[in-house]
């Protein structure tokens, strides 16, 4: 066998040059010249902008913020939640994709032009132009990731953001140069938003009418129509802007703008006004994740509750990591009783409220549809064949607490997300139908409610003619508070309306990764720990005693602000690392 190997090698060495073995074939090489013959090639720099975004998958950091805990020893955000987060060891970095993406961004706006994206001169335009925009659209939102992950206050009490790159970086470039100020970033993200909104459509779908501004309409639906659905479009960027706003907005971004609110209310107003006001709120937008209507979204379409979405996928990645251990999944992600006693009571009231009518004893009863729907707690029946999940230390089944490595560790199993139609069990495992969306309208109401509260208080409508009371009474009413007599003893009281829109963003929002960055922006409490619930079942009704502390939150009050990464400050001098990170 060896001699014949040998023989194989000396053949194939006496026809084949040492040049076509040592060097790359030209064909696995590619300059930059070669976009401009080649679209798709070029277009492929453009979809680095589209690989890379975080939302791609999920993340749950929410294991890091009191609404969570994972039982997993090795989960970055409960390492980084119990005292191991530092600027070695950053688990929210965003610097190294965004910054990668962003080259890739500034190649293509800056070669675009060049492409030859058809031979019809009237549509490579248009190519161009639309590319460019989902380009600057995607330019901006890396730059937004880069302030939620990075901006912060350095030593002298200033406020960065960080280097702002418009133009592609070469081996000669300088790499070594400083943050910009937070309000820099900001006008910056504003400017490549107005180019991005100014040069693609609302929406990608075939038009029947010329749009004014174009001439010809078989090359504006070659280029604008909907095969281009879940690309970058205006609505998209307009929905960025309102995110972009609110963070600025918020207390710890803001250095005395009197008029951010009003910015991030008209933002996300003018976006809302687009889907019909308060009256466009999806009635089923809560179950978004398991509605029957997810088997029949294809060709890009989005349902009514989705702004932009990643692929749809048969999986069941997220029930194998996420369904209790007799149903065969690894339980990982463990709602907090902190969560739990989030969720109010089904008459609107919170459960320390006197009028809630909370009964301790029977703690599950007469709650928020949302606890349902998002948290399994124990008596509850999941998976395909509705299996009773027991939770209670006592239970004989390895759902119970801490029973084994896989088993809760605070009393409850996530919920959302997961499907219940799948069947996990090895020998006859099934998979469903599951997407990420990016952007979600629910999202959208809620930076409204708070940014308008804020600006003009609870019932203050401006233009738009809906008020923050208007859109939080309208999410409650769908999550079946139907007589909210608690939000009407509130609706002219600017704090507690403010303390009831973040606790509706807590539970409309939870498990997607954004309770992380609302407790820092809001700058909140970092370090209330994670609770949990011991429950034994005896021949009588269960009993219920609170653990305190699951798990301990260790954050310093500097790490509102992330840090930029420890071996960036090294490499470059003129970087300022953030205050409180070495």
């Amino acid at each position: 066998m060896n001699k014949l190997f040998l023989i194989l090698i000396a053949f194939t060495l006496t026809f084949t040059s040492c040049d076509d073995l040592i060097e790359p074939n030209i064909a696995n090489n590619r300059n930059l010249e070669d976009m401009y013959e080649d679209a798709l090639f070029a277009q492929g720099i453009l979809l680095n902008g589209y690989t890379r975004l975080p939302t791609n998958g999920w993340t749950f950091n929410d294991v890091a913020t009191d609404d969570a805990v994972s039982n997993d020893l090795q989960n970055n955000y409960r390492r980084s939640a119990t005292g191991q987060w530092n600027s070695n060891f950053n688990p929210f970095d965003q610097w190294t994709n965004s910054k990668a993406a962003i080259q890739y961004l500034n190649i293509f706006i800056a070669e675009a032009d060049k492409v030859i994206w058809t031979r019809d001169e009237g549509a490579r335009l248009l190519f161009a132009q639309r590319l460019k925009g989902e380009a600057y659209g995607l330019r901006a939102l890396y730059m937004y990731y880069l302030l939620q992950a990075h901006a912060g206050v350095t030593d002298n009490n200033e406020l960065l953001g960080v280097p702002i790159l418009l133009e592609p970086e070469s081996a000669s470039s300088n790499f070594n140069i400083p943050r910009n100020t937070f309000q820099q970033c900001l006008a910056q993200i504003y400017s490549d938003i107005e180019k991005a909104s100014a040069m693609l459509p609302l929406d990608y779908e075939t038009a029947t009418t010329l749009p004014p501004g174009f001439t010809n309409l078989s090359d504006y639906n070659r280029v604008f129509d909907n095969q281009a659905r879940q690309r970058v479009s205006k609505r998209i960027v307009m929905f960025l802007k309102a995110q972009v706003a609110l963070l600025a907005a918020s207390p710890a971004f803001n250095n005395g703008n009197q008029t951010a609110w009003v910015d991030a209310a008209n933002y996300a107003g003018e976006l809302l006004t687009l889907n019909g006001g308060v009256a466009g709120i999806d009635p089923n937008g809560l179950t978004w994740y398991r509605n029957a209507e997810i088997e029949t979204l294809g060709s890009g379409v989005n349902s009514k509750e989705v702004v932009w979405r990643g692929d749809i996928a048969n999986s069941n990645n997220l029930e194998l990591d996420h369904y209790p251990p007799s149903l065969f999944g690894s339980g990982r992600l463990n709602p907090t009783q902190n969560l739990v006693d989030a969720f109010p009571a089904s008459n609107g009231y919170p459960i320390s409220h006197p009028l809630s009518n909370y009964n301790a004893s029977s703690p599950y009863t007469n709650r928020d549809s949302r606890l349902n729907h998002f948290i399994l707690v124990n008596g509850q029946t999941a998976g395909v064949s509705g299996s009773v999940i027991s939770t209670a230390s006592n239970s004989t089944t390895v759902d119970g607490l801490n029973k084994v490595e896989t088993s809760t560790r605070t009393g409850y199993y996530m919920k959302k997300l997961l499907r219940q139609d799948i069947n996990l069990n090895p020998q006859t495992r099934t998979q469903q139908r599951h997407y990420r969306p990016r952007m979600r309208y629910t999202e959208l109401y809620l930076i409204y409610a708070e940014a308008a509260n804020e600006a003009w208080g609870p019932q203050g409508t401006s233009n738009f003619g809906f008020s923050a009371y208007d859109v939080i009474a309208a999410l409650r009413k769908r999550a079946g508070i139907t007589t909210d007599n608690y939000l009407e003893s509130i609706k002219n009281d600017k704090d507690a309306m403010r303390t009831l829109i973040r606790n509706e963003r807590r539970l409309e929002l939870c498990f997607e990764g954004f309770r992380f960055w609302d407790l820092r922006r809001w700058k909140a409490n970092l370090t209330e720990p994670a609770k949990g619930v011991n429950i034994q079942v005896t021949t009588g009704s269960p009993t219920y005693t609170l653990l305190p502390e699951v798990e301990k939150r260790v954050f310093t009050p500097d790490m509102i602000y992330g840090p930029i990464p420890y071996f960036e400050t090294l490499k470059f001098t003129a970087l300022i690392q953030n205050k409180g990170w070495r």
